[in-house]
């Protein structure tokens, strides 16, 4: 592209470094680490494993590896979480409705990953939530609800992990009046206030990047797989473009996973034929309203016809959804579509006691589940159990599942790698320990919360400030305030938004593999759907501080700025369609940056 920099052009200092065995390896995602990560992995000398896909599943299954002593590598073609798994309903729980589906097994396991990452593995970025769950039936609903919430209770305080959580309580009309007056009492018996966890997906999945690349493993962003090596049947490794060059490069690789959720039907594709996955692509859309538009002290759900409906405390603001829909069209920009945000406000507005509108919503996000299906079923009835599968040597495909199992995802499918491995190259493999490896931030982040008002002083920035930094940054706070304290001017707000810092914009360029204006302001932080304009305010400054550390010219500036205009046009063109259709027709006329 024009105007293109060096990419180890940086003027702030990367930091970061994690030690491990007397070694300090750096666990920042800087542009130059970029340039060394593909450097590396195209080396003459094998690959132990090389994953495909930068979800949460992919950079999991990167930890999973190179924690198990594997030369380990990742590609993903657009962003860290660009697809599925920044657009969650940004819940680490059980489910709730999978135990009424019967589903024991997946319920039990997930609780169990929600104690480990609350307790252990992230307690930075995890945090209780309280919900409540409205009963509006005497007697019987009550029992039978609080029966199911019993169970849940139950099968995480008996799990190998601290559940982290307090227990479920029975609450009548008058509690629940004083706890959420804006709920709609004269339809209500009462309520049953229970807790789950919440986390900013994207941020796990950067997180879990940079964990793995401290322990050693080399991540590319920007790198599209375009074919596969072949020796024989056996898949050696892979062909794939550098976007953001536009070079071909070829990794090789003794075993290569598959982690590419909705995109596993194409991956297969290029192995010469479908089958050993069917991977089936659920929307689910959201909807972002201002604190203020809901007086409640927790969070709660609604049925709809087929599935259940959050209202989830985030910050300032609510996240209501989600939908649970088939979608057959454009995977990398699902759009939400008119009918999908009229269906969320009429079901939501039944336990309100003053209705949302159209104008209340200030940002709207539509993500795609990797659903397994080999039955002519609704989407909202398959499974959220993955699979693992090998359909020609030297290949792993991993599909299905959810947000909250993700390791235990990552663990299946290295189990299938190291398998491969024991049978080709007679490598001994180590058992998994990534319940037992804390993410990046996790360490220090208890030390660091104590000291917050020191913090605060030290910096000359407000507590409350400080608290925000460590809820998404925990002991990497640091490098914030490192930069804070090279360039003051970095402690104050983001022009155009009062809730992140312009450090922060800084520290996704040179820590988190930020490469595009988007990356920040729709992953790195949720100014483009927290704000009522989607980020146009904020869009100038915030390109301006990226072209000042990756070396943009004034052409290549405009061009970030321009795409992102667009972008946020053709999403609002997308979300007055009335049919799925429509909306992608509109919202794929913003195709992505290059």
């Amino acid at each position: 592209m024009p105007g293109r920099g060096p990419e180890s052009a940086c003027k702030y200092p990367v930091t970061g470094f994690a030690t491990l065995g007397g070694m300090s390896q750096s666990s920042a995602l800087s542009p130059q680490a970029r340039v060394d990560a593909l450097a590396a992995m195209e080396r003459p000398g094998e690959l132990d494993v090389l994953v495909v896909g930068g979800g949460v599943v992919g950079t999991g299954t990167a930890l999973d590896a190179v924690t198990r002593g594997l030369n380990t590598g990742l590609l993903e073609q657009r962003d860290l979480a660009s697809g599925t798994s920044s657009r969650s309903s940004k819940l680490v729980h059980g489910g709730l409705r999978y135990l009424e589906m019967l589903d024991f097994g997946l319920v039990r396991e997930a609780l169990q990953e929600r104690g480990l990452l609350l307790t252990r593995l992230a307690p930075h970025l995890v945090r209780p939530v309280p919900f409540l769950y409205p009963l509006t039936h005497r007697g019987w609903e009550r029992a039978y609800v609080g029966a199911g919430l019993a169970l849940y209770d139950g099968m995480a305080a008996l799990g190998r992990y601290d559940s982290g959580v307090p227990r479920h309580r029975h609450l009548g009309r008058r509690h629940v009046a004083r706890l959420a007056p804006d709920l709609a009492l004269d339809t209500m018996a009462g309520a049953i206030r229970y807790y789950d966890c919440q986390v900013d997906d994207a941020r796990l999945v950067v997180t879990l990047a940079r964990t793995a690349a401290a322990h050693g493993a080399h991540v590319a962003t920007r790198t599209r797989v375009t074919g596969f090596l072949r020796e024989g049947e056996r898949v050696v490794g892979v062909r794939a473009r550098d976007l953001e060059n536009g070079r071909d490069v070829e990794i090789r690789a003794r075993v290569v996973v598959n982690a590419a959720g909705v995109w596993t039907d194409e991956i297969q594709e290029m192995v010469g034929g479908r089958g050993a996955l069917n991977v089936q692509a659920s929307k689910g859309i959201h909807l972002v309203v201002p604190r203020d538009r809901i007086r409640s002290e927790a969070g709660f759900i609604t049925r709809t016809e087929t599935s259940v409906l959050f209202v989830i405390p985030w910050g300032r603001h609510w996240i209501i959804g989600t939908t649970d829909t088939p979608w057959d069209l454009d995977k990398a920009h699902p759009a939400a579509s008119r009918a999908d945000i009229d269906y969320v406000l009429a079901h939501v507005n039944t336990i309100l006691r003053e209705p949302l509108d159209h104008e209340d919503v200030e940002g709207v996000y539509a993500g795609l589940r990797p659903l397994l299906t080999g039955e002519s079923e609704p989407t909202s009835r398959i499974s959220r159990e993955h699979t693992v599968v090998t359909p020609v040597p030297g290949l792993v495909m991993i599909a299905g599942g959810k947000l909250t199992t993700y390791r235990v995802m990552a663990r299946d499918a290295v189990d299938a790698a190291a398998h491969s491995l024991r049978t080709t190259v007679n490598a001994s493999v180590r058992d998994s320990i990534t319940d037992r490896v804390p993410l990046v931030g996790a360490d220090g982040f208890e030390a660091r919360t104590n000291q917050r008002v020191l913090l605060a002083r030290r910096a000359g920035l407000h507590v409350a400030r400080v608290d925000h930094l460590l809820g998404r940054y925990g002991g990497l706070v640091d490098e914030l305030l490192g930069l804070i304290a090279e360039r003051p001017d970095l402690g104050l707000p983001l022009e155009g938004t009062d809730d992140y810092l312009a450090a922060e914009v800084v520290h996704a360029v040179t820590h988190e593999a930020a490469r595009h204006l988007d990356d920040v302001l729709t992953r790195r932080t949720r100014i483009s759907i927290e704000t009522f304009d989607r980020g146009l305010a904020a869009a100038p400054a915030a390109a301006r501080l990226m072209a000042d550390v990756l070396g943009w010219d004034e052409a290549r500036l405009a061009g970030e700025l321009d795409h992102y205009r667009r972008r946020v046009e053709a999403e609002r063109r997308s979300q007055e369609q009335l049919t799925d259709r429509e909306a992608d027709e509109a919202r794929v006329q913003a195709p992505d940056i290059v």
